[in-house]
Order: structure tokens, then sequence, then C-alpha cells
């Protein structure tokens, strides 16, 4: 094996030498039949078993939502069953004819799937005994005791208007432990060892040095923010959750268990399996699909990867390179509407605004990122000179919309509902979900059965624990930034320190996000970050969409960000790389994607709010370009290497064509068109057009 020069990656030499040598290695053919040779000794069903043990064991060591215990006696099984289905019906029932008081509702869906939790999750990964279940279910247990003092006492919690009882103390006490102990199996111990720190920080106010101290409080009052109120655990993020998340990840699960990932893969490689570098694109392609639905990156990686990434590496791309790409666009997933992994519900909850607002607003920029993304894709792949699958080899685009295409119309009657109806959300997705069973039934491939929809409420509760578990810890962290007014008193340290300038502030807060995220599922991360850093840029007169954007990017990012880069080691869990070398290729993979937010901070017009057909065309060419670039300059090939110092003036020509003023854009065209004219010509001398980006 030797090294690839630019990347550290280890490569094939095969995939060194001419280029004939490779595409050879790339795509063999039997001389009698013309068909692709199998180069495996294994047959296809024992291919993905394998591909799929090596998923279910990246999911294990990386995502803790993944860790479930093994339910052996049939009637906690049943017991489980009945609960997570009964959740599901509840939330789709309250979609319709409207919930109970806030607090109720909010605290009955944190105690349900608190009880879930401790049923499902051990609280280590060897605790599997009788000890340990009968442990468990007297938490399971006592996790009712909240929503059970709350529903019985609900007038007093309104009418004593901040006193409370010793009792009231006792039971918030014991739900804080109780979510924090819930946080920890499902998500991590990242998420509540920050909430214990929060907790010491609002208890020890008075102590705190410089800029951190305040008045500080004592338990009791702390307690009672977080249970009696909706500034704590039963705050936006809860609320959130048990009304729009709860309902698209069923809506999620509803298409999964009709075969909607399949189409996506299938209609992925259609599109772009041909093209050079085709499984890699492919992968980008259906990871973004999937990653808006099911709003993680983790579950995403190990479950697109499982096919994606062992058809790249069968190409000739690295293991590295394989999973950076895989969990570069799980990761982006997340930021495409029209779901956007259910944060866009939170962002619009959050700054007040309409969630069409918000998802209007990120299309631009989503699609920027995954731009990015495929032209670094194309252009390695041209560097090594890496061919697609050949095309009998690949579905049609036709028979695949013949096939499966009808699984679409879920998704176009969901954005109608949601864009052009005028009907609440809420309502808009529960009958996106009756839409969903009603198209299944006509094809026979993707029909459900009762049992199949009774599955579906199932796995759709159970994919609701991780999310739901977050929003609540999450209150612990909000409420004492809440009440001791930390959010506000980060943000002044952040404008201090960076001068009050916009540019710096930015860096500042990038960083920030970026060490808030670390280790965090993408929801929490968003709430912590838009709690304590988003403030800091609103100061300097960002509008609040802008600013939330700004920190929810980042805040996602943090995922394939070394040195706690959990969606890229999760990926090299499945393709086998080192897993902090595939976090640094994810890092570099997604670097241009980094400058999307600078580039719609400095000129909002880029998220299309109130800007004519004129506009809104040259703002977003001239990111394009930007992007382009910056993307060439970071793989640092087109047609030919790019030398370091064009790779250089390349970035900053991109930025000047970005400032809108002619002279400055004039600047940085010419420089782009010379390099582009430079490349041409080596290409040219090179006899080497054949590998050209187009």
């Amino acid at each position: 094996m030797t090294r690839d020069k630019n990347t550290g990656d280890d490569v094939d030499p095969s995939s060194q030498t001419r280029a004939e040598a490779r595409a050879a290695v790339i795509e063999q053919r039997t001389p009698a039949t013309g068909e692709d040779t199998v180069t495996s000794s294994e047959a296809p069903e024992e291919e993905r078993a394998a591909q799929q043990r090596e998923a279910a064991e990246a999911a294990a060591k990386y995502d803790s939502e993944s860790r479930v215990r093994e339910t052996h006696w049939r009637p906690v099984g049943l017991l489980i069953s009945a609960v997570a289905i009964i959740l599901a019906l509840y939330h789709m029932y309250t979609a319709y004819f409207g919930t109970p008081p806030t607090l109720i509702h909010r605290s009955l869906h944190v105690s349900v799937i608190l009880f879930l939790v401790f049923m499902v999750y051990p609280p280590t990964r060897g605790a599997q005994s009788n000890g340990w279940r009968i442990a468990d279910g007297a938490l399971a247990v006592a996790s009712l005791v909240p929503t059970i003092y709350m529903t019985l006492n609900y007038e007093e919690f309104v009418l004593q208007a901040g006193r409370f009882t010793s009792t009231d103390i006792v039971v918030a006490s014991l739900l804080v432990v109780l979510v924090l102990e819930a946080a920890r199996r499902v998500t991590g111990i990242a998420l509540p060892i920050l909430g214990i720190l929060f907790i010491g920080f609002g208890l020890f106010g008075r102590d705190m040095p410089g800029l951190l101290r305040h008045r500080g409080y004592d338990w009791d009052t702390l307690a009672y923010q977080f249970y009696a109120g909706t500034e704590g655990i039963f705050g936006t993020a809860v609320g959130v959750a048990a009304s729009y998340i709860i309902l698209f990840i069923l809506f999620g699960a509803f298409l999964a268990k009709s075969g909607m990932s399949q189409m996506f893969n299938d209609l992925a490689m259609a599109i772009a399996g041909q093209g050079r570098g085709g499984p890699a694109k492919v992968a980008t392609i259906a990871s973004g699909f999937m990653g808006s639905i099911n709003g993680s990156a983790i579950a995403n990686v190990v479950s697109t990867g499982a096919f994606t990434i062992p058809m790249m590496k069968k190409i000739g791309y690295t293991r590295t390179f394989s999973g950076a790409v895989e969990s570069s666009a799980s990761v982006g997933g997340q930021i495409l509407p029209p779901i956007m992994g259910a944060a866009a519900f939170i962002m619009a909850e959050t700054i007040g605004v309409p969630y069409t607002t918000v998802a209007l607003a990120a299309i631009v920029p989503a699609l920027l990122f995954y731009i990015s993304l495929i032209v670094q894709i194309h252009l390695r792949a041209t560097k090594l000179g890496l061919r697609g699958i050949s095309r009998e080899n690949l579905p049609a685009v036709m028979e695949v919309i013949k096939e499966r295409g009808h699984l679409l119309l879920p998704l176009v009657f969901l954005v109608y509902m949601l864009f052009f109806s005028g009907r609440t959300i809420l309502y808009s997705a529960l009958l996106t979900i009756l839409v969903t069973i009603v198209v299944a039934m006509l094809r026979k491939n993707s029909r459900m059965s009762f049992r199949d929809i009774l599955d579906a409420l199932e796995e759709g509760a159970r994919s609701t624990l991780g999310v739901a578990v977050a929003c609540a810890s999450v209150g612990v962290i909000v409420g004492v930034v809440t009440i001791s007014g930390f959010g506000v008193t980060l943000a002044s340290a952040i404008v201090q320190l960076s001068g009050g300038i916009l540019f710096w502030t930015l860096v500042l807060t990038m960083l920030a996000c970026l060490v808030l995220g670390m280790g965090l599922p993408s929801i929490p991360a968003y709430i912590i970050t838009a709690t304590m850093a988003a403030p800091a840029l609103t100061m300097l007169g960002v509008e609040p969409l802008v600013a939330h954007l700004f920190v929810f990017y980042f805040g996602l990012f943090a995922n394939i960000t070394p040195p706690v880069a959990l969606a890229a080691f999760a990926a090299a869990g499945v393709s086998g790389a080192k897993p902090m070398a595939t976090g640094v290729a994810a890092f570099r993979l997604a670097a241009a994607g980094f400058v999307v937010p600078y580039l719609f901070v400095y000129n909002p017009d880029l998220l299309l709010r109130g800007v004519g057909l004129v506009e809104a065309v040259t703002v977003v060419a001239a990111a394009l370009v930007t992007i382009l670039v910056i993307s060439a300059s970071l793989e640092g090939h087109f047609m030919e290497p790019i030398s370091w110092y064009f790779r250089i003036l390349l970035v900053g020509a991109g930025l000047l064509v970005y400032t809108f003023e002619i002279p400055w854009v004039g600047l940085g065209a010419a420089i782009i068109l010379a390099v582009l004219a430079i490349q041409l010509g080596k290409a040219k001398k090179n006899n080497n057009l054949s590998y050209s980006a187009i």
C-alpha cells in the first residue's frame, strides 16, 4: 500500500498507475459474457448479512440508542409494545382533537418516555441479569409518579404562583434524577454531565469567578424551576417533541415500513450510479434524503452506510474516504428541508416564526452544502481515475419510479399540506401518516398489513425515545440558563472578546457551537447553542433566523469535527477505517460547507427572504461560484493537480466574487478564469482531458 500525498489515505498502487489500469481494476469483465465479475467469494446474501453485522456493531459502539435490552419474557415484551403503540396513538389522537393542558400533556409525554427507556435500555451494556431488570422495573414505575402528581395537583400548580411544598420538591427531584439517568442510557454520558455541571453552576453561582458569578439558588428553587413551569424540563423542547417531532418520526417509521429507504437507494443509484465515483454520489443523495426524515446522523450512517460504504470501497475509494462521505452526507440531511430532522420545528417555535419560513430559508444553504460534497467526490474520483457502476448493473430511473415511485406521493402531499394548504403542522403530519398507509396499499411490494401498521407505531414510538429524553434533559440546562441569565452573560462575553467585530464574533460563536455540540445529538446540540451562543450574534444586529441557522449548522457539524466526531466514528466502524482519520477526512470533505453559514450571515438574501428574482439569482450564483472554487481548492485537483499557491488564490478569488463590489468581483473572476486556463493547458499538455471534471 502507498499513501495519497494529498490526503494521507492508504491507496492501492493500482489506483495510482495509468487510467486504463485503474479502470480495469474497477470494472472487470469476463470475455464470454461481459458481465461484472463478483470479486467476493461470499454469496450476495452472505455479504449483506456481514455488512449488517458490521453496521450493528458500529451502532452499538457509537450510538447509545442502539444498545437495547434483550427481552426474553414475552409478557414484558408485550407490555413494552403495548405502551409504545398507545403512546403513538395518543399523540395521533391529540393531533386531531387537541391536547390536555400544557403541563399535563408534556409531563405525560415525558413520564411514558421514561417508562419505556427504563424498560428498554439497560444501565450498562452487560446489565442483563434479573436483578437489574427488577431495579429498572422499579425506575419505570417511578417514572409515572411526576405525571400522576402533576395531573392530581394541576390546579394548585397554576394557582400557587411560585410557592411550593416539600412534596413538590421531592417529586421534582425524582424527575431530574430520572431524566438525567435516562439521558445517560440513551444518548451517552455527555448530556447528563453537562446537565450536572449546570446544576452545580446554578447552586454555587455566588462562588463563581468573574462573568460567571450570579446570585446563586438553592436546590428547592432550581427543582421547582425544572418541574413546575415551561422554562425547565417541560419547556419548549419537550413541547415540540410531544407534538411535532413524534408525529414526523412516526411518519418516517411508516415510510420505512413501506420500503421508502429502498426506493431512495434505488433512485439514487439510477440517477448517480454511473457517473465518476457513482456510489459515493449515491451515498450522498440517499443519506441526504433519509437524514432529513430520521433526524439522527449516527442512525443514518449505520443504516444507509451498510449499503453505500461497501460500494464505495469496491470501486476504489479508500475506507477512510468512504466513511467520510457517508458521515458528512448523513449530518447534512438534518439541514435539508422539508423536515430537517425535526429541528426546523424547534427553531420555528424558539424564534416565533412559521415553520415554512425556516424550511424555505434553509433550502439554498443545504443545496450548497451538498453541491460542495458532490464536487469534491467527483474531483477525487477524477484524480484517482475511478469510474462508476456499469449501466447494466443499475436500475433505470423509470423502472424505480414504476416499481416504488408511488411512495413519493406522501412526501409531495406533505409539502402541499405544510406550504400550501393553510392547515396546522399537527393536522398535516397526522393526515400525511394516514395518506402514507393508503398509498402503500397501491402496490403489493409496499402494502402494509395490520401487523405492519402496529410495528410502525411501535418503532416510531421507540425511535422517539432518544429525541424526547434529550429534549427533557436539555430542559435542565435551559432552566439554569434562564434563571441565572447565563445566556446573556455568555453572549456579552463573546461580543466583548471579539471587540464587537462581526467576523470574530462569528468565529468565536462557531467554536462555541463545535465545543457545545461535541458528543450530543443534533436537537439538544441546537437547543444548547441557540440558548447560549445565538444571542451573541443578535446583539450585533444579525436577524434571529439567520443567527439560529448559523448555530444550528455548527452544532450539527460537531458530529464530524474531531476530536469527538461521533458520526464519523460510526462510519469508521462500518468501513473498517481508523476513527480519528475518518473524522479528519469528514471534516475536510465538509470544509466548504463550513463556509456556507458565513455566506448567509454576510448576505441574508441567500436565504431568499423578501428578495426579487434578479437579486436571488445573483446571490445564489455568486455563492455557487464561491463554493465550487473552494471545493476544488480543498481537493487540490481540477483536470490536473492544483499547485498550493493556486489553491490559496482560488479560495481568495471565490470570496472576492461574493463581495458583490464590481472591482473585487471582476478581480476574483479574472483569477478564477486564469487558474482554470492554466489547468486546462496542463491537461492538454499531458493529454489528460479525458479525466476532466466535466
